[in-house]
């Protein structure tokens, strides 16, 4: 982990202390917003579309007991709701209530804008060099979209 006179790091010491940074961010949104950093999560997949629960605990990563607990407790506030799936009457398609579809906006526009923050020092056309090595990255591992992109999220709006 070898540092020279510019601050220049390694690829895997880049990518884990990013990780680091992005989500003691999301950490300290959630919290300002009364929720946890998973809440957060839960909300912000949800803004495109309600999922099902298997689909959910795929895009999530989530064993079915973790993400169980998870939607439990999200529904006890007020944030998400089980409602029958109209393909398969035995499942459950988690949505969210009004009371979280605005709080996974407000939560939304402030964790974007505070990951935004994040890269003020650059220009920008290293942050477009940044965004481009980036999305390569998730596309190239199949990281399922749990975050969408600033402007994805008002088109989403528009659509609704």
């Amino acid at each position: 982990m070898a540092r020279d006179n510019e601050g220049q790091i390694g690829v895997v010491a880049g990518l884990v202390r990013s990780t680091f940074l992005v989500n003691a961010v999301y950490a300290d949104s959630a919290r300002e917003y009364g929720i946890t950093s998973q809440q957060g999560q839960l909300l912000c997949v949800l803004m495109a579309q309600p999922y099902g629960m298997s689909e959910l605990g795929a895009v999530l990563r989530l064993a079915k007991s973790s993400l169980t607990g998870l939607v439990d407790r999200t529904e006890r506030n007020g944030l998400v709701d089980r409602k029958p799936d109209p393909q398969d009457s035995r499942a459950v398609r988690v949505t969210l209530t009004r009371r979280g579809s605005r709080l996974a906006e407000e939560f939304y526009v402030e964790t974007c804008r505070r990951i935004e923050k994040l890269t003020s020092g650059l220009a920008a056309g290293e942050r477009d060099a940044l965004a481009g090595l980036l999305g390569r990255v998730v596309q190239d591992n199949a990281v399922p979209v749990v975050f969408m992109e600033p402007d994805e999220g008002a088109a989403v709006d528009r659509k609704q």
